[in-house]
């Protein structure tokens, strides 16, 4: 049986939206079959369709950050207070993309550790395995938050290709905000890399 969205009238497509109750409050999640193969999703709350620039976090997936809760990167603290900020702001959304390892995919990741283990930086380890420094593409999320009806945002991070993305793809970023947290003695070098190297916006 083929469920029809309530919005559509007589257009029928699969319900991909649904309630998520969590430890950060309620939310809903919204998948995107129609845009991509890949499960990439939104968790929002309100209707930031409704506001002119809701409060946006684009977060890539971290299996060992955000479910494990490894120490080595600030990941899992920054969905987490992303998640936190939106449900205190009433309005927002987290986009998740299934990005791993800054888009080269769990075993590479790991294998970068591993080099990481010797002595080697984040973005040496990722050089070194013969992969870009970072090889996410924010396109799809512009995608995402068009079809949700937003074209202008908030945005939570400290890194300037997430801002570059949306907007050379048709988002307007009406201001960028710091999102810093998770900094400890196992991901302080990580950081610093990102930031000295990388062009993160990370002060210390």
């Amino acid at each position: 049986m083929v469920l029809t969205d309530q919005h559509a009238n007589t257009k029928r497509v699969p319900r991909a939206d649904a309630h998520l109750p969590t430890g950060h409050g309620n939310f809903r999640v919204r998948a995107f079959p129609e845009l991509t193969d890949e499960d990439h999703c939104v968790i929002y709350t309100g209707q930031p369709w409704l506001v002119d620039a809701p409060l946006v976090r684009i977060h890539s997936e971290c299996l060992t950050g955000d479910a494990l809760s490894s120490l080595k990167c600030d990941c899992g603290p920054q969905l987490k207070s992303a998640l936190d900020e939106i449900q205190e702001n009433g309005t927002g959304m987290v986009i998740y993309l299934r990005q791993e390892g800054r888009g080269i995919g769990l075993t590479a990741k790991i294998q970068a550790y591993a080099l990481q283990d010797r002595g080697y930086d984040t973005l040496d380890a990722n050089l070194l395995l013969g992969h870009p420094a970072d090889a996410r593409d924010y396109s799809i999320a512009a995608k995402m938050l068009q079809e949700m009806g937003v074209t202008k945002v908030r945005l939570m991070t400290n890194n300037p290709l997430k801002f570059q993305g949306l907007v050379e793809n048709g988002i307007e970023v009406l201001q960028r905000i710091e999102h810093i947290d998770g900094v400890g003695p196992y991901n302080r070098e990580y950081l610093s890399t990102k930031a000295a190297r990388m062009g993160h916006l990370i002060e210390f």
